[in-house]
């Protein structure tokens, strides 16, 4: 039986909110808002779980920017690959899960337009037999990943209380970069 697991990409695999903030950064630069602008940006952004479409709007009418929302979003965005990271053993470790027999499959609840995934489909199998949900927000991840067939762990980087909010994970909660065990509890 091969097993599956399905990783959140932002703040669990890649640091999506040091990237958000270095960006808010030139973005303020590049438009003369000061550095002032930038725990604005942060604070409004949600760490990125609302749309897209609505934070742009709200900083185009926040800071009187003449440019539509649409070329806003799609400015900033571009860049944003060109900023994130990931800790060197994320990939040394998704290759250990594939080496164990796991089938890996990294997915995000971002904009579709920016990322789309079909992850069980793509990952060579479906969700009939479970599998595992990681991720680092208890709201969107760990109470999804239920909906969806799937055990869910929480990388918890704000505290354990937030994680409770929202449904308790499978997994006991771990750091970043440590992974699940290599054979599913069941």
């Amino acid at each position: 039986m091969q097993w599956l697991v399905f990783f959140d990409l932002n703040n669990t695999l890649v640091d999506r909110q040091s990237a958000f903030t270095a960006r808010a950064r030139e973005f303020a630069e590049e438009r003369g808002l000061g550095y002032e602008a930038v725990p604005w940006l942060k604070a409004a952004d949600g760490q990125g779980h609302g749309p897209r479409d609505q934070f742009f709007r709200a900083v185009r009418e926040h800071f009187g920017l003449a440019e539509p929302a649409e070329e806003l979003w799609a400015g900033f965005r571009a860049r944003m690959p060109e900023l994130v990271r990931c800790a060197p053993e994320v990939p040394e470790g998704l290759s250990q899960l594939r080496a164990s027999g796991w089938r890996v499959g990294i997915v995000s609840n971002g904009m579709a337009d920016n990322q789309h995934e079909l992850a069980a489909e793509r990952c060579g199998t479906d969700l009939a037999a479970g599998g595992w949900m990681i991720g680092d927000s208890p709201e969107h991840d760990v109470a999804g990943g239920p909906a969806a067939g799937l055990r869910t762990m929480w990388i918890g980087r704000q505290g354990l209380a937030e994680g409770r909010a929202a449904g308790r994970p499978d997994g006991s909660r771990c750091q970043p970069g440590r992974l699940p065990p290599s054979s599913p509890a069941r």
